[in-house]
């Protein structure tokens, strides 16, 4: 059997919850059965891949091409061509790892991955040009009807995909996304010695996550405006991490007249093995997104011992499992109140913490690689 799978996500510069599913998913994924083999697609005129260790198997084939991925959607939405499956010399099944627009012959059928339609429900979260290349230039309800199987990483992404698309919930395949094992708390020694280094406080509120308004970040900031103004945190700082979407400019507007702005501290690219340090030495990881398909950050923490608060929102409650103080996203004063409480009630940081280290051993990439590899060969 030939599996073609596009690859072109991984050629961005700035790596998000789809990139991370798919590098992740290909690292367990191609390694599972040595007779199938995978042809993988990938093009662009400027960027180039990594050399993964997976690149390198002997079931794998690279099929690395230098067109414009512009040219290739446009071509693909006017002409529906070329055919990808063609352009790797033929394949049983193409495999899209987010629902990047794509032209297949009669012949290979179609499996595409949906994370979200977070932007059909809000659209104002959204600039006009991504709104415009999600809905118009993706045409993510067509790929939906003409998928032959859809995998949703979530239960809340199926049942959006039955709601707003219409889609038979018989070809739709709920497949969790896993956690790196990599994702976990360092010993005592590393953590002070982190730190020390890169100068980070003793108790702080973290958020992680790209910058744009769908994450909600500015609930957040108002929110420790708030706990600032009661006594006993005078030393407690928020630390946002995440590289710069788009809208973000309220964001850095709120910063800029919090009158505690010098506690803020903003990061706006760490190293992939950096995340566990400051997850774990946060005092709390708040995730107030309005929307999520699956949301690795909250789970992210939870498997380094990190109490985590999230919004009762979307994918959220499902994927959290009850391990999380789950919040209205629209109400600051809740959001303000919840991490008060973790941060002075030990017991209830300790009940949360432990129930959020017990959920998140539930997600692993290897089972996620097993189910992935059962939906491609049906």
């Amino acid at each position: 059997m030939i599996i073609g799978i596009d690859i072109r996500v991984l050629g961005n510069r700035t790596k998000s919850g789809v990139e991370e599913y798919t590098e992740n998913l290909l690292s367990h994924l191609l390694s599972l059965d040595r007779n199938i083999k995978f042809k993988l697609f990938f093009s662009s005129s400027r960027l180039s891949l990594g050399d993964y260790p997976w690149l390198h198997l002997p079931n794998v084939e690279l099929h690395n091409f230098k067109i414009s991925n512009k040219l290739l959607f446009t071509s693909t939405h006017f002409l529906n061509r070329p055919y990808l499956d063609r352009l790797i010399g033929g394949a049983d099944v193409f495999f899209s790892p987010h629902f990047l627009l794509t032209s297949l012959s009669a012949g290979c059928k179609r499996v595409t991955t949906f994370h979200d339609l977070s932007f059909i429900s809000f659209p104002e979260f959204f600039s006009w040009r991504r709104n415009f290349w999600h809905q118009m230039e993706m045409r993510p309800r067509w790929q939906s009807q003409f998928s032959d199987r859809i995998i949703a990483v979530s239960e809340s992404t199926k049942n959006d995909l039955v709601k707003i698309y219409n889609v038979d919930p018989v070809k739709i395949d709920v497949v969790y996304s896993g956690l790196s094992t990599e994702i976990k708390r360092p010993g005592d020694d590393l953590l002070s010695q982190f730190r020390s280094e890169h100068n980070i406080p003793e108790n702080f509120i973290l958020s992680l996550g790209k910058l744009e308004p769908r994450k909600n970040v500015g609930s957040l900031i108002e929110a420790f405006n708030i706990l600032k103004r009661k006594s006993g945190f005078s030393n407690l700082h928020l630390v946002i991490v995440g590289s710069r979407g788009w809208l973000y400019e309220d964001i850095f507007k709120k910063i800029n007249s919090s009158p505690f702005r010098n506690q803020i501290i903003l990061k706006d690219h760490i190293k992939d093995e950096e995340r566990r340090f400051y997850y774990s030495l946060a005092s709390v990881f708040v995730y107030p997104s309005f929307f999520e398909g699956f949301g690795f950050p909250p789970l992210e923490a939870m498997a380094c011992g990190t109490a985590t608060i999230t919004a009762h929102s979307s994918s959220l409650p499902e994927v959290m499992g009850g391990a999380s103080i789950m919040i209205n996203p629209n109400n600051i004063n809740e959001l303000a109140s919840s991490i008060y409480a973790i941060l002075l009630d030990n017991n209830l940081k300790t009940k949360i913490l432990n129930k959020g280290l017990k959920q998140a051993s539930r997600f692993n990439w290897s089972k996620t690689a097993e189910e992935t590899l059962v939906c491609l060969t049906k």
